[in-house]
């Protein structure tokens, strides 16, 4: 994820809560935020007034803190209201990370899109001895040294230990559908690039835009191919989600993100991830120019901080992006060495 200026947004809730202490950010929605251990540290949780009780957006990664801050929550301030429903946006374990514990803790229904609750099964069960050579494969064909690589796959097994199982079943939800969560309907918009089909709720009366992590106000969603897919295009999915959002969404709509502060501005803040992501690409031209270079050797140049083996596997992701991007609509090509290493270069 790549940060970025924010200044011409404007955000009503200039301080976010305390960690584990619900706050009202909107009449009926309350703004909850859970620690994460990583680089990015912190999630948003929202909680929408549904009737007796309140509709639940996301749960935060399955650690033993964010477990013990749902409790104390169940048997505090949510006691006498508890959870009606669970909706998790999309299969990344900051967010869907404790969805079987508290949907079967709370007795009720996971809500997903297809893709999102396949994803979460995949990747849990991910990490077969064929699958991680493949994997190996795949980075060092990229030009990636032993130790990232390393890291890179230990990383990705690792995804089973921030999730829990997932109910056998689940309410689908899909682009176009409705969901009434106490007085309120909310329209459910999807979202490509950073997740392959991301939930997103929009209350249009209101506009009330929950973006999940489709639009961010301080920094990029990270936007990454994996290996598993290794010619799809992220960023041109994320592109069109982000142009198709600015006809769908009210400019002067309340944002309400997964991470970072809820803020005003959307159409703006659109627009300067379109250049923000443009930009990349033509900095990768420029430095492909002279000398074809190996994907690996692309990261440095525009992720030019030490990064950890967690924030290099995004960098390297999202590096891969950009070039699927370009060689997608012919501005850039691969040329394969003799060593069977994969370098890009412009068409």
């Amino acid at each position: 994820m790549s940060t970025l200026a924010a200044a011409t947004l404007h955000f009503p809730a200039p301080v976010p809560p305390d960690l584990g202490r619900p706050v009202e950010v909107a009449p009926g929605i309350l703004w909850l935020r859970l620690a994460l251990p990583f680089q990015l540290n912190h999630v948003n949780i929202y909680l929408i007034e549904d009737g007796a009780g309140w509709a639940v957006l996301d749960t935060g990664i399955n650690d033993a803190r964010s477990r013990a801050w749902w409790e104390a929550l169940l048997a505090g301030p949510l006691a006498e209201r508890p959870p009606t429903r669970l909706i998790c946006t999309h299969f990344h374990p900051d967010h869907v990370g404790l969805a079987g514990w508290l949907a079967d803790k709370c007795g009720i229904e996971l809500t997903m899109s297809r893709t999102e609750y396949l994803g979460t099964q995949f990747h849990r069960r991910w990490a077969e001895p064929e699958e991680i050579e493949a994997h190996r494969a795949y980075y060092v064909a990229c030009g990636l040294d032993d130790g990232s690589i390393g890291a890179l796959l230990e990383r990705d097994i690792g995804y089973r230990w921030l999730t829990t199982d997932l109910p056998p079943s689940y309410r689908r939800i899909a682009e176009g559908d409705a969901l009434t969560i106490g007085g309120r309907r909310w329209e459910v918009l999807t979202g490509g690039g950073h997740s392959p089909e991301l939930v997103m709720l929009y209350c249009r009366d209101e506009k009330l835009f929950l973006a999940a992590d489709q639009v961010l106000a301080k920094i990029s969603p990270n936007v990454s191919v994996w290996p598993h897919e290794p010619d799809s295009d992220p960023l041109g999915d994320f592109l069109r989600t982000l142009a198709e959002l600015a006809g769908a969404v009210a400019e002067d709509a309340f944002v309400l993100p997964a991470h970072n502060l809820p803020f005003h501005g959307l159409h703006t803040r659109i627009a300067e991830l379109t250049k923000h992501h443009d930009q990349r690409c033509q900095d990768i031209l420029d430095a492909c120019a002279g000398n074809p270079l190996l994907p690996a050797e692309i990261v440095p140049l525009l992720f030019p901080r030490k990064l950890d083996a967690h924030q290099t596997s995004f960098a390297f992701g999202e590096t891969l992006a950009h070039v699927n991007y370009m060689l997608r609509r012919g501005w850039m090509a691969f040329d394969i060495g003799e060593d069977g290493r994969k370098r890009v270069r412009p068409a």
